[in-house]
């Protein structure tokens, strides 16, 4: 199985940007999805975004899509998620998930097995 330990979270006013990383660990990252999703206080995990194995194919979430972008470097073990234009909606406790190579949609949390720690974003208005 995949360990996964966030890291680049951190304070920021509105309109800044951030960089949050995701470093693999245990297995093969090649064999798995990536995902980022989002908690916010009082409030469920929600997507953000995501890549599957290969880096050929991302999703995001509406309300990042333009804004936020997701990579991955298999031959590193990493990926990253690129946040610009933060508002104080994007703040939240982000978390890197993996799941093993799936045909179900990568926006579904609950296919997600994986997760890190979780990585705290604030954004200042």
């Amino acid at each position: 199985q995949v360990q996964l330990v966030e890291s680049g979270g951190g304070f920021v006013q509105a309109g800044g940007s951030l960089r949050l990383s995701c470093a693999a660990s245990g297995s093969i990252f090649s064999y798995y999805d990536l995902g980022w999703f989002r908690q916010a206080p009082g409030k469920q995990r929600d997507f953000v975004a995501a890549i599957n194995w290969s880096g050929e194919s991302v999703i995001y979430a509406e309300s990042v899509k333009g804004r936020f972008t997701i990579s991955r470097d298999n031959a590193k073990n990493t990926a990253a998620l690129q946040m610009y234009s933060l508002n104080a909606e994007d703040t939240a406790v982000y978390y890197c998930a993996a799941r093993y190579l799936s045909n179900v949609d990568m926006d579904l949390i609950q296919s997600y097995a994986y997760w890190g720690q979780g990585t705290q974003v604030t954004v200042s208005s």
